[in-house]
């Protein structure tokens, strides 16, 4: 009588979440030999605002990447117009 429970970062589609679903219930079954009827699955979406590892959250950790790439955008066309 296996629970599994699962916490995500919110974002998958609803076809992606179905896909864990179904393969968490496939390893459950493979694994343990759990049979099907009796095995249950909890997936908990989390928001990136309430996820953090290394005290960054993930909110905070996506903001500071397209940071990134806006900042180099710039500094990449000034490259170029310098090798010109």
């Amino acid at each position: 009588m296996p629970l599994i429970e699962v916490s995500i970062a919110r974002g998958r589609t609803p076809e992606q979440l179905r896909a864990l679903i179904a393969g968490l219930h496939r390893a459950a079954e493979t694994a343990v030999g759990a049979v099907p009827d009796n095995t249950t699955v909890i997936v908990r979406e989390i928001e990136h605002e309430h996820w953090s590892r290394g005290n960054q959250t993930i909110a905070e950790r996506n903001a500071a990447a397209q940071d990134a790439v806006l900042n180099e955008a710039p500094q990449n066309a000034a490259a170029e117009q310098r090798s010109h």
